[in-house]
C-alpha cells in the first residue's frame, strides 16, 4: 500500500488535525493548499503542493503515488473570490484528478443531511459532491460532521465570546432546534481510521451530546460563569444584528443560509455518536480561555501566512 497520503488544507483547521494523526502513524503526508506559508508546526514535516484546480494535469501529478486523499476543501459562505458553486466545481476536478492519479481511497468531508433538493446551497453542493464521489468508481468514505469544536474553532468559541461580552444572548426563533458538535480531534481519528478501510462508508460524524441551541447557550454560559437571559428574536432581525456586528468586526458572523439550516434541524441526526469527547467536559477544561478573543473567518481567508490562533 502506498505510504503517501494527501490532505487538502493540512495547514488549516480540521486538515491539520488529520495531518498530525497521519504523521504520528508514520505516514508521509503531502498537502494541496492555497496557504503554503501557514505551515506553522507542520513546516518541514508535510510536503506542500498548490491546489491547481485550473490545471488538471498538475493536479493529478500532485496526487501521484498517493494511497489516500482526504478532502477538507470547502468554503463556509459565498463572498467575492470564493463561493459554494466554485468549491463544488473545484472538488469535482479534485475527484477526477484522484482517479487519474490512481488514488486508492478518498475520505471526503461533507455535512449532515445533505440533499440535492435542499433550499440551501451549502447542503445542495455537498449532496452533489457525495453523488459524484459515489459514482466515480473510487473507494470512498463520506464523513458528515455537524459542528466542530476544539482548538481554534469558530462557532463555539464565538458563542462564548458573545456570552462574555453581551448582557443577553439572542437565539433565532424558539432556539429549540438541535445540533451535535464533534471534537475536531475525534473527527481526525475517524477520518484516519476510514482511510485505512476498503469498504465504502457514509458516516454521520457527530459527538456524544445533543443540545438545542438554547440549551447550548445556557450550558456554555453556566460553564463560563456568564449566564445570560436567552432572548428569542425573529430570524430576520437576528440576521440584521449579525450583519451589524460583522461590520464592526470586519467579518461575516452569520448568514441567512446558516440560520435556515440551523432552524431546519439539519445539524442533527438520529445516528449513534462517532466521537467520544463531550463538549461540556472540554468546555469546563478550557473555560478560562474559551471565548476570550473573537475568531474571524475572513481574517483566516485573507491572511494566508499566519497560523490559526487558538482563541
Amino acid at each position: 500500500m502506498q505510504n503517501v497520503q494527501v490532505v487538502t488544507g493540512a495547514f488549516g483547521y480540521s486538515g491539520s488535525c488529520i495531518a498530525r494523526r497521519l504523521l504520528e502513524a508514520g505516514v508521509t503526508v503531502r498537502t494541496l493548499t492555497n496557504s503554503p506559508g501557514r505551515a506553522g508546526e507542520l513546516a518541514g514535516r508535510v510536503e506542500a503542493k498548490p491546489l491547481s484546480f485550473e490545471d488538471p494535469s498538475q493536479l493529478a501529478a500532485s496526487l501521484s503515488g498517493a494511497g489516500v486523499l482526504y478532502t477538507t476543501y470547502w468554503v463556509r459562505f459565498n463572498l467575492a473570490g470564493f463561493s459554494h458553486s466554485r468549491a463544488v466545481e473545484n472538488t469535482l476536478r479534485l475527484f477526477e484528478a484522484a482517479k487519474t492519479a490512481g488514488v486508492r481511497r478518498v475520505v471526503h468531508v461533507s455535512i449532515t443531511n445533505p440533499s440535492e433538493d435542499s433550499p440551501y446551497e451549502y447542503f445542495r453542493g455537498k449532496a452533489r459532491l457525495e453523488k459524484a464521489l459515489v459514482a466515480s468508481g473510487l473507494s470512498y468514505a463520506i464523513l458528515r460532521p455537524a459542528v466542530f469544536f476544539g482548538g481554534p474553532d469558530i462557532l463555539i468559541n464565538n458563542i462564548c465570546w458573545m456570552l462574555r461580552r453581551f448582557p443577553v444572548f439572542p437565539v433565532f426563533g424558539s432556539g429549540e432546534y438541535r445540533l451535535q458538535p464533534i471534537h475536531v480531534e475525534d473527527f481526525a481519528d475517524l477520518a484516519v481510521a476510514q482511510g485505512s478501510n476498503r469498504e465504502h462508508a457514509i458516516v454521520d460524524a457527530i459527538g456524544p451530546e445533543t443540545f438545542t441551541y438554547r440549551e447550548l447557550a445556557r450550558t456554555l454560559g453556566c460553564i463560563l460563569g456568564k449566564q445570560r437571559p436567552i432572548l428569542p428574536v425573529p430570524p430576520g432581525l437576528g440576521l440584521l444584528a449579525g450583519r451589524v456586528l460583522g461590520t464592526l468586526l470586519r467579518d461575516v458572523v452569520i448568514t441567512r443560509e446558516e440560520i435556515g439550516g440551523l432552524m431546519a434541524g439539519l445539524l442533527c441526526t438520529d445516528s449513534p455518536p462517532a466521537g467520544k469527547t463531550r463538549l461540556t467536559d472540554w468546555a469546563r477544561a478550557n473555560a478560562r480561555s474559551l471565548g476570550k478573543s473573537y475568531a474571524s473567518e475572513l481574517s483566516r481567508r485573507r491572511n494566508r501566512s499566519t497560523g490559526y490562533a487558538r482563541p
